[in-house]
């Protein structure tokens, strides 16, 4: 069983979320309610850490957190494998003429955050979309997305494969790259 290549360690990875946290903080008007969607699920994930930092920070952060799931928006929905398993969209707030800050752990094809605007623009006209991400990889696009705030940009292989882990499920905090022959993602 191989391993990935660490290439975001754990003190590194709380130093990434920080200036994320400070970059939303610093680009949103004290006075201006922050409309947060996170994907289902790992975009959940980081989407909270970021929501508990900024909490943190200020006295009264005015913001408001959803969570988006895509299953049915994804363009490979009917051809993968495995079916996926869908999670629930809990977004309890109307997104029409919002600025709403999207958030995913890994930008890759871009094909994951498609579905998300998809997705959102049934629930209502959004205003404005912003994408947070944890990682970019920068050269593997498939359609023109981009990330407004990023906290690593990896240059790999197309084939490599990039995991976010997370210490309440993965025991620590870091960014792991799996070689394109590395099939079990450890």
């Amino acid at each position: 069983m191989h391993k990935g290549r660490q290439i975001l360690s754990p003190q590194h990875f709380n130093i990434t979320l920080l200036r994320l946290a400070h970059q939303i903080i610093e680009n949103y008007p004290s006075n201006e309610i922050i409309y947060i969607v996170g994907i289902q699920e790992k975009g959940v994930i980081l989407a909270e850490r970021l929501i508990e930092i900024i909490k943190d920070k200020l006295k009264s952060p005015k913001i408001v957190f959803g969570k988006l799931d895509i299953t049915f928006y994804r363009d490979d929905f009917r051809i993968r494998e495995k079916p996926i398993v869908a999670n629930s969209t809990q977004i309890d707030f109307d997104v029409e003429g919002k600025k709403i800050l999207l958030v995913d752990d890994v930008l890759y094809s871009g094909r994951t955050i498609h579905a998300a605007m998809a997705a959102l623009q049934d629930l209502g006209r959004v205003g404005q979309i912003e994408l947070l991400t944890m990682v970019d990889r920068r050269f593997n696009r498939h359609l023109p997305i981009k990330s407004d705030y990023t906290g690593i940009q990896v240059d790999s292989l197309d084939e490599a494969y990039v995991k976010v882990q997370w210490k309440h499920l993965d025991g620590e905090d870091k960014v792991l790259i799996f070689s394109a022959n590395n099939k079990n993602k450890n």
